[in-house]
């Protein structure tokens, strides 16, 4: 439940639904190496975002998402884990609640491999993805109040 603000009622939602009972709202941070045009960085954003509503059921419109781009020498990777990987290597960080099954992670990393490589055309050794688990106690949509 969202606390309401000093003079709002605790029965309108903050979010602008009239449910936040299935708000998913994941905060997505995605790195790569610099260079890239806009029309590569958009993809990402776009294909990050569709696999979320397939696979996490994330409300159209719940776009928090940053890209980073790094220079050559500030950024690093390796062959770990039997995975050779090249210089279009993303990182891709997906900080969520903590309320999403294995089964849904599973089709999230499996849905993002799958539209990265159609476009922008990543290949699935280079797309590296990583969920954080946070409770709800633990965001601040807004207003400084605590999701929770």
């Amino acid at each position: 439940m969202i606390r309401p603000v000093c003079g709002q009622s605790s029965s309108a939602p903050r979010s602008g639904r009239p449910d936040a009972k299935g708000f998913a709202m994941p905060l997505v941070h995605i790195s790569l190496r610099a260079g890239k045009p806009e029309s590569y960085r958009q993809a990402l954003f776009d294909a990050v975002y569709r696999a979320m509503r397939e696979a996490l059921d994330v409300p159209e419109g719940d776009q928090f998402m940053t890209i980073t781009e790094h220079d050559a020498a500030n950024f690093r990777y390796g062959n770990a884990f039997g995975v050779r990987r090249g210089d279009d290597l993303v990182y891709i960080q997906i900080t969520m609640f903590d309320t999403r099954t294995g089964a849904q992670k599973r089709a999230l990393f499996g849905r993002i491999a799958e539209l990265l490589g159609e476009n922008p055309g990543i290949r699935p050794e280079d797309i590296f993805i990583n969920v954080l688990d946070s409770a709800k106690e633990n965001w601040s949509v807004g207003h400084g109040a605590q999701f929770a």
